[in-house]
């Protein structure tokens, strides 16, 4: 028989993270929300707990673990909130894991540390204004300059953009080279001359996240900066990128779960026609679906997880599990609201973040389509692009 519990050293992580969070986090979120600004000060305390450390090497100031550990702390941060969780899987996962896989050891001395302590954060640079689903076909790109690159370009929709000390940028640096093949990865730290940020105001959700517009001119970098091999940079990303969906299928998991929590506590206590709502049949339906559906997202997450442990082949699984899970915290959050009624729709109550909040994580880090298509060509072994 095939054990699905969780171990006691991942029990014991997951008790520690919701404990802090409802204590840390939750009781502020909507604040956080209408002010769209997450309190810095909460970053060192997210490092205390070790959740900038999951799966980084103790050698660099992580905690070790794996990447079941890794979803489960993804998950607790998606049931407190989205914004926060979205801080710690663009740092450490996003940028992170691939300083540890690809950079040199100077880098990963340098720039790990603190990641994990959470004195520095870092940002993704992929997205640019015209490519999302296409970045193969980015406009930024790097010359070199005698032992230096210049590099020049613009990135948008950049979590942490405006508080990150170091970003991961994509650029071209063969320009006879149009697809995938002709970029590579640079860590530029964010306060060279040439580079700036502009906030991005006004979501729809995630709005207590930092997210930037990032413009570089003629941003100057030692040959030092470069992450692994150059042309390699799309390929780097891509990779991350098959990471990051296991870190969102987990923090849509931890959505539905909230959703699901929040539903129950309120049907039980609401009451029509002298009675508790919880106790009708059609407010128990909706609260049924929810269940499974965080079931299942954690179900299809957990394996994807298992499978990089392993070091088997993950990409397929991780798609399905981001593709379901997101999918899942955007039904689970519109039956939320249908549970709370009106209530459901002003913000003294938390369902309507939820609903907001969910409606990216179809979005970013490959669409909906984006994960049908993969998990096609995977199927039939035929490319659809």
């Amino acid at each position: 028989m095939i054990d699905l519990r969780p171990n006691e050293d991942q029990l014991a992580f997951q008790k520690a993270a919701r404990d802090f969070l409802e204590k840390e986090v939750v009781p502020h979120r909507q604040r956080w929300d209408r002010d769209e600004q997450v309190d810095t000060d909460l970053i060192p305390k997210l490092a205390e707990i070790g959740f900038f450390g999951l799966t980084m090497p103790e050698e660099y100031g992580g905690v070790g673990g794996d990447h079941v550990l890794y979803a489960i702390g993804m998950e607790e941060l998606g049931r407190a909130d989205s914004s926060v969780r979205g801080i710690v899987s663009v740092s450490l996962g996003l940028v992170g894991k691939v300083i540890l896989a690809h950079g040199s050891e100077e880098q990963k001395q340098e720039w790990l540390p603190r990641i994990t302590s959470g004195t520095s954060l870092a940002c993704f640079g992929l997205t640019e204004p015209d490519h999302g689903s296409d970045p193969a076909h980015m406009r930024a790109k790097a010359v070199r300059d005698g032992d230096d690159w210049l590099i020049s370009g613009t990135k948008i929709f950049i979590t942490n953009g405006t508080w990150a000390d170091v970003a991961l940028v994509i650029a071209r640096t063969n320009p006879d080279e149009p697809g995938a093949r002709g970029t590579s990865a640079f860590l530029v730290p964010t306060d060279l001359d040439g580079f700036t940020r502009n906030t991005i105001h006004g979501k729809l959700g995630l709005r207590g996240q930092a997210t930037a517009e990032l413009v570089l001119e003629d941003v100057r970098v030692p040959a030092s900066a470069l992450v692994g091999e150059e042309g390699k940079g799309f390929k780097y990303a891509m990779e991350t990128l098959d990471k990051g969906r296991i870190a969102i299928a987990a923090s849509c998991t931890g959505l539905t779960q909230a959703c699901l929590e929040e539903s129950v506590a309120y049907a039980k206590q609401r009451q029509q026609f002298g009675k508790p709502i919880a106790s009708y049949q059609l407010v128990q339906d909706m609260i049924a679906e929810m269940s499974v559906d965080a079931d299942a997202a954690r179900l299809l997450t957990w394996r994807a997880a298992s499978l990089v442990d392993a070091g088997e082949p993950f990409g397929t699984a991780a798609s399905k599990a981001k593709l379901f899970a997101s999918e899942a915290a955007v039904k689970a959050s519109n039956l939320a609201v249908q549970v709370f009624g009106g209530y459901g729709y002003v913000d003294e109550y938390p369902v309507q973040k939820l609903v907001r909040d969910a409606r990216v994580m179809t979005l970013y880090e490959g669409t909906s389509q984006i994960q049908k298509l993969l998990i096609g060509r995977a199927e039939t072994g035929i490319s659809a692009f």
